[in-house]
């Protein structure tokens, strides 16, 4: 029993710390690679003062691990003080049956978290992101954003743990292989539900009007040999200053969306480059090869929940019923616990596909706009624009960044039109 905690605690805690020693390791690195790169900042970042920059990094990455160990410490005083069986002997004794028990128990969680994460998102919305000028939300729109947030979330944990029960009651031996289809169909949905219903709940969608812009992304389109009917600029800025664009649904519901902040902050050349790096990822199928490795990455978690889940220790260490009556949302919620470091541990494998569609976005944007300039000079203006470490370590690089490093996207876009001139020259030499 002692060899399987130290086991949960060394997952726990001992994953948490390398973590956090990553994120030590890449600010300083950070600090150390401004100061030696200054000319190429000169060159290509508008940043006036890069101590800003280091500070907003060192700030962002002291609220994250603040939260996140005070979050850790929540959890294991939760289970290792008795506080965890507790509530679900509470639980248990509503007599809602195993379904709608597990629903109850999961949405309990969702509220329990929420209100957990309050003073840090207070923080680092009206601290540090007011500190370094990026926040525009004000206290009220705070407020609304979190209860119609938390009514979301109850309403997608109602539904998800509902469907997972109901697989775990019909499918007993197999109820891994139906929880994992409820979630890829769940994701298939999301795609189409996301834009058209929960985003707007949050910020205002307006279309792409007749005009410069109008013209610029019609123009991009054409280029790019897209067909997409539905442009929209999201009001960004009633939250933050950060700047960015994304691309999201499928079939006739696909839709380019674009923050009001990158349209203000670049000009019409660097939005287009933009625009077809986002057109990319839809172009060349990147999507559905995402979509199809995140799928198959859930469904081998989804099976070692399985075996989790259906073994008696994890129950056993946090004194709750095991055999028969074994609480199997319980089960469930430990496997997440146990799970969850893993999957970060072994995030470099999905991040090393999305590193190589972000390469292939970029080539794709280059050859639309015919120069690779305004790909570089949008790039090192969201850089600049976000704060954003354009220098992290390695090693942190490799477990975080699902896209590449700014610099490095800037460098691979350079050589390649060094490459590309230098064969067009030597082809009208022969």
């Amino acid at each position: 029993m002692i060899e399987r905690h130290a086991l949960v605690l060394l997952l726990l805690v001992g994953s948490e710390a390398f973590f956090t020693w990553l994120a030590v390791l890449n600010v300083r690195h950070g600090a150390r690679a401004v100061e030696r790169e200054t000319e190429w900042f000169d060159e290509q970042l508008d940043v006036d003062d890069t101590d800003e920059l280091l500070d907003y990094q060192r700030a962002t990455t002291g609220a994250a691990q603040l939260e996140t160990w005070v979050g850790l410490a929540l959890i294991l005083l939760v289970l290792y003080s008795g506080l965890f069986a507790d509530a679900v002997s509470a639980v248990e004794s509503l007599g809602l049956g195993t379904a709608a028990t597990g629903v109850v128990f999961f949405l309990g969680v969702v509220v329990a978290l929420q209100l957990s994460s309050i003073p840090f998102d207070l923080f680092d919305t009206f601290v540090v992101e007011e500190i370094f000028e990026f926040n525009e939300q004000t206290p009220r729109l705070w407020l609304r954003d979190l209860v119609v947030g938390l009514a979301v979330s109850l309403v997608f944990a109602g539904v998800l743990a509902g469907g997972v029960m109901l697989a775990v009651v019909s499918f007993p031996d197999l109820w891994w292989v139906a929880a994992w289809g409820l979630y890829v169909a769940f994701s298939l949905v999301m795609l189409v539900v996301y834009p058209r219903v929960i985003a707007p709940l949050f910020n205002d969608f307006d279309p792409v009007e007749e005009g410069d812009l109008y013209d610029a992304v019609t123009d991009v389109f054409d280029r790019a040999g897209f067909s997409c009917s539905q442009i929209y600029v999201m009001d960004a800025s009633r939250r933050s200053s950060h700047s960015n664009a994304y691309f999201i649904g499928f079939g006739s519901t696909k839709r380019v969306v674009l923050f009001d902040t990158l349209v203000d902050q670049m000009d019409l050349e660097e939005v287009q480059s933009v625009l077809a790096h986002e057109l990319a990822h839809w172009k060349r199928g990147h999507i559905w090869k995402q979509f199809g490795a995140s799928a198959l990455r859930m469904g081998a978690f989804f099976f070692l929940a399985g075996l989790l889940v259906d073994g008696p220790w994890l129950y056993d260490l946090f004194g709750l019923a095991t055999g028969a009556d074994k609480p199997i949302y319980a089960g469930l919620f430990l496997a997440g616990l146990v799970l969850y470091p893993l999957s970060r541990l072994t995030g470099p494998l999905s991040n090393r596909l999305s590193l190589a569609h972000e390469r292939e976005a970029d080539d794709f944007a280059v050859d639309v706009m015919g120069d690779g300039e305004p790909m570089v000079s949008a790039l090192g203006r969201l850089a600049s624009e976000n704060l954003s470490n354009p220098f992290p370590h390695p090693l942190y690089e490799t477990f975080h960044y699902d896209h590449p490093p700014i610099p490095d996207r800037i460098r691979r876009i350079r050589r390649g039109e060094e490459e590309s001139t230098g064969d067009t020259a030597g082809a009208a030499a022969d």
